[in-house]
Formats: C-alpha cells, sequence, structure tokens
C-alpha cells in the first residue's frame, strides 16, 4: 500500500494557500486522500447547471481535475508545479439537480515524470457514475 505524503489536513492548508482560486472558497472538500486515492465531494449549488438542468461539463471537468491533484499531492508531497498534460473525459449519464457531485480519483502509474489516473464521477448516492476521466499529469523535476 501507498503511503500518503501529505495528510487531508495538510493538503487542504497547502491548496488554501497555493491554490486559492480553487480551493479558498470552501466548495470543493476533500474527504479522503492516501497516496493511491483521493475522494471530493462538490456540495450542489445551483451555479453548478447549464440549462435543461444537469450537472454542466465544465463544473465536472473541473472538479475531477482537482481530484487527480489531490490524490498526486498526496502521492508525491506538496509539489504545486504538477500540472495536468491531458484529460478525457466521458459523459455517461446525467448529473442530478440537487445532488452532490463526488469524485473517485485513483492513480494507475505514478512515474518520475508523469502520473497517469482515472476519475469516476458520481451524483449523489447512485452507484452509476455520471462521467470517467482519463488525465496524465507531468510532475516537474524537484532535485
Amino acid at each position: 500500500m501507498t503511503k500518503a505524503k501529505m495528510t487531508v489536513a495538510e493538503l487542504e492548508a497547502f491548496l488554501r494557500e497555493e491554490f486559492p482560486q480553487a480551493f479558498a472558497s470552501g466548495e470543493i472538500l476533500i474527504e479522503s486522500a492516501d497516496g493511491a486515492a483521493s475522494l471530493l465531494r462538490q456540495p450542489y449549488n445551483e451555479r453548478m447547471l447549464r440549462p435543461g438542468g444537469t450537472v454542466s461539463g465544465p463544473t465536472l471537468m473541473a472538479l475531477a481535475d482537482f481530484a487527480m491533484y489531490v490524490v498526486l499531492l498526496s502521492a508525491i508531497g506538496p509539489v504545486g508545479l504538477a500540472v495536468t498534460t491531458s484529460l478525457n473525459i466521458n459523459f455517461l449519464r446525467k448529473g442530478q439537480p440537487g445532488q452532490d457531485v463526488v469524485a473517485a480519483a485513483r492513480l494507475l502509474k505514478l512515474g518520475k515524470r508523469l502520473a497517469v489516473g482515472e476519475v469516476q464521477l458520481l451524483s449523489g448516492t447512485s452507484p452509476d457514475p455520471i462521467a470517467h476521466v482519463t488525465a496524465t499529469y507531468s510532475i516537474p523535476n524537484i532535485d
């Protein structure tokens, strides 16, 4: 089992300091992160909806990207300059209004310079994913 290099409390403090535009508002909650997987929750807000009453694609993509960033930081430590190099999303079904969106991310491969992972996005308590995401992150040389 992978040992986390940052606890949830350390991740939250780091993200509030280094990435306030995405995290300081408190709209995304880190429920767990253990160096191999993370679980994030975005509580429902009407700003998440697109016309037609479904959770918007940009909301889902941002949450998935953030979940990957959190699991990666939990695995490698506070490396703020790790960046997304690719993100692919498949929208599977409508995200329901009034429901929180949950992002379950896991690392598939962690190398010295690249990390690959996947994220399942869920709406409320339904076990059926509303989107599936794969993402690659570039890890800067920190020597």
